[in-house]
């Protein structure tokens, strides 16, 4: 008599893992150091750093699933051409998007958008996950690590947006009385050097709390 298979639950401990781990020890910004460029290059508000973040999750959680379902069709040798394809289309629906409903933002963003098609973490997690395993748990995966890179970019944002502009979302937030006793924006937050240092402190602070994450020398 042969075995019945119990069918996986959708959100099993496993499948509950793509979601979170990205989040923490397998963040693609602060762990995998993967998605740097756009991390530094979008983050002065927090306006684009969202829409960034959105736009990344869509992508790589629509591309990772294209690509599992493709994935017994597509031969070895033209994988990485087949993804690159997949990914373009993606993003220029992206963009198209952007520009139709919030326009100001996708000029904010300029070449960024268009270069999610070279993100690492897309390729990487295209590469490494969605080329050996099934739809759902390529979704989640996608949505995981999109997740992971837009938590990144949310903070720098945020920061990098108050402190440098005294507004969040474009809203004035320090009231003027504080700027009347002498409080200046900084104006160094604004450039990109900064949020490299907003990224290196995330870095930091992750491994003091978590130590798995420290190499050994």
């Amino acid at each position: 008599m042969s075995e019945i298979k119990e069918k996986e639950p959708l959100f099993s401990a496993k499948n509950r893992k793509l979601l979170t781990v990205p989040l923490g020890r397998e963040n693609p910004i602060t762990v995998q150091v993967l998605g740097i460029c756009s991390a530094l290059a979008i983050t002065v508000k927090l306006e684009p750093s969202v829409v960034m973040a959105l736009s990344v999750v869509f992508v790589l959680a629509v591309s990772n699933v294209v690509i599992s379902i493709l994935r017994k069709m597509i031969p070895p040798r033209i994988r990485i051409i087949t993804q690159l394809i997949v990914i373009a289309s993606l993003v220029i629906i992206v963009d198209q998007v952007l520009k139709a409903f919030v326009y100001d933002v996708s000029k904010q963003l300029s070449v960024f958008v268009g270069l999610i098609i070279t993100n690492c973490i897309i390729m990487g997690r295209l590469e490494a996950f969605g080329m050996a395993n099934k739809p759902w748990p390529s979704f989640l995966d996608g949505i995981g690590n999109g997740i992971g890179y837009g938590f990144i970019l949310v903070i720098v944002g945020f920061f990098r947006e108050l402190l440098g502009s005294g507004t969040l979302w474009n809203y004035q937030l320090i009231p003027q009385f504080i700027y009347d006793m002498g409080y200046k924006n900084n104006g160094f937050v604004i450039l990109p050097p900064m949020a490299l240092i907003v990224v290196g402190i995330l870095v930091w602070m992750q491994r003091t709390r978590d130590r798995v994450l420290i190499e050994d020398n």
